[in-house]
Parts: C-alpha cells; structure tokens; sequence
C-alpha cells in the first residue's frame, strides 16, 4: 500500500536528488514558505518553459525528470516526471495520475494522458497538468478548483482515480523504447480500461 513518504522520495525516474533538480526546485520556490505558492511556481515553469515535444517537434525523447530539465522538452509524460521532482524537492508531496483520452475526439483509437497530483493542506489532493496550453488547451493552477488539459468527453476516455508514485511500466516502456518524437506519437502508451469502472466526469 503506498503511503504519503512514498510522494516525497527519489526513484529512478522522479530523480530529483539529482544535482540539476535540487539547483532548479530551490530557485524556484525563492525562499517561500508557502506549500500553494512554490507548488504553482514549479507548475508554470514546467507548464511554459519545458516545451512538449509534439507540440514543439522535438528530440530527444525524455524520460527522466533530469533529462527534461536539461533538454527543456517532453511528452506529457515527461513533463509530470519533471513536476513531481521539482515538487517532492521541495518536500511537497506529488503523484502522477492519467486519464485515458480519444486521440482523435472520436472514439478509438485511445491514450494515455500524464498529469500529476499534489498534496495540499487544507485541499487535499489536487490535480494540476503541465503538459503545456496551445490553441484549445487551457491549464491552470487555481485551488481548489481543478482546471485540467482536457475534460472527458466521450465513451472510452476516463479519468483514472490512482494516483501513483512512480510512472506506469508502459509509459516507461514508451519513452525508453522509441528514440524520436514521431516514433513516440505513433505509439502513445494506452492501457484497458476495468469493465464497469465509471468515468470521474
């Protein structure tokens, strides 16, 4: 069963115990105290400054939280590895979640999304996605309420409740496996969803 410290520790994938992490979760929070404003602070940076790499066409593929920050780029994926780091650096305790999205808003085929969650006192766990806004995606960081990439539309999309400490093996497997950002898009991780299981919205 995973517990709250299971948020706050390094693996191999959230490494923040990474020189370059510690150096950039440290500038970020600039000497805050406050949990919500070093956690929207580490928020924006990954949202505006990691740029995602289909959006942006770039190489290489990232995968963990140190690559993206030294490459400045990822797929969602990549991008929450970098949020919960940064956060779990400043001992603010983060999680991925995914939600599972139609990659052409109409039904099959379907993916994976990656977002993350973090912990605040006085909320709870709150979703935040740093994927990055374009032209009809709108990310925000507004607690308590929750201003998501995408909302769930149709049948065969859900939001998935788990919030997990580390990235699911298929997403690892996805980023460690193709070496290009057109290789990644034309094999986004997808996973079955429980039947019966209902859709969050």
């Amino acid at each position: 069963m995973t517990q709250m410290q299971d948020y706050l520790r390094p693996t191999t994938v959230i490494d923040f115990d990474h020189p370059a992490i510690m150096k950039e979760a440290k500038e970020l929070a600039e000497g805050s105290e406050n949990p919500v404003e070093i956690t929207r602070l580490c928020f924006e940076f990954v949202r505006d400054e990691i740029r995602h790499s289909h959006d942006h066409r770039m190489n290489p593929v990232t995968l963990k939280a140190s690559e993206v920050l030294e490459h400045r780029t990822g797929y969602c994926y990549a991008k929450s590895h970098l949020l919960a780091a940064l956060l779990r650096a400043n001992s603010i305790p983060a999680g991925l979640c995914y939600q599972r999205l139609s990659r052409n808003d109409d039904g099959a085929p379907f993916c994976l999304h990656g977002l993350n969650a973090v912990y605040l006192e006085m909320i709870g766990w709150y979703r935040i996605d740093a994927r990055g806004n374009r032209e009809g995606v709108n990310a925000q960081f507004n607690p308590p309420h929750e201003q998501l990439a995408y909302d769930i539309r149709i049948g065969g999309e859900a939001d998935l409740p788990e919030i997990w400490a580390d990235p699911l093996p298929v997403v690892v497997e996805t980023l460690s496996k193709y070496k290009n950002y057109e290789e990644v898009y034309d094999n986004l991780p997808d996973v079955l969803l429980i039947a019966g299981k209902k859709n969050r919205r």
